[in-house]
């Protein structure tokens, strides 16, 4: 079975169109790495967890804040190059992001040097347009942007 990973796709809407809240993955792989690099807030949960609370806790624990309470869209679900499976909802809400603090993992870098750094979960957080957001988001993430502009438009 795959894994499972859920997020949330915070969008606004501006006088200059829409924009979508991203975070940058934090430690060393990610460090020189921003183009197709970026993600929605998600993390990983179990068959027996609620994918939206799972969603909101990840939430929660990259970003720093907790998530709106707007209405959820459900997203049809990704699946990532390396065959993990996210369901997404997106959520409407404006959050300022300036004082973002994640949450931090423990990693031995280089490998098998022995010394052991935390690294933030996520370094940046920010607000892109969705052009911006197309260059910038994993390929695997890119259907989510195109089913957000899909539920704007028929709404």
């Amino acid at each position: 079975m795959p894994k499972l990973s859920a997020g949330l796709l915070l969008y606004r809407i501006t006088d200059d169109g829409v924009e979508v809240l991203l975070g940058h993955p934090g430690g060393p792989f990610w460090a020189r790495k921003d183009d197709g690099a970026w993600s929605i807030p998600k993390g990983e949960y179990t068959t027996d967890e609620d994918p939206w609370s799972a969603a909101r806790r990840e939430f929660r624990e990259e970003i720093g804040f907790d998530a709106p309470d707007g209405p959820r869209v459900d997203l049809p679900p990704v699946k990532q190059a390396g065959g993990k499976v996210v369901t997404a909802f997106a959520v409407q809400g404006d959050l300022d992001v300036t004082d973002s603090v994640s949450n931090t993992f423990e990693l031995e870098w280089p490998k098998g040097s022995g010394r052991v750094k935390e690294y933030p979960e996520v370094d940046r957080v920010a607000w892109l347009p969705i052009e911006a957001a197309r260059v910038k988001l994993l390929k695997g993430q890119l259907p989510l942007l195109d089913s957000l502009l899909e539920h704007l438009a028929a709404d």
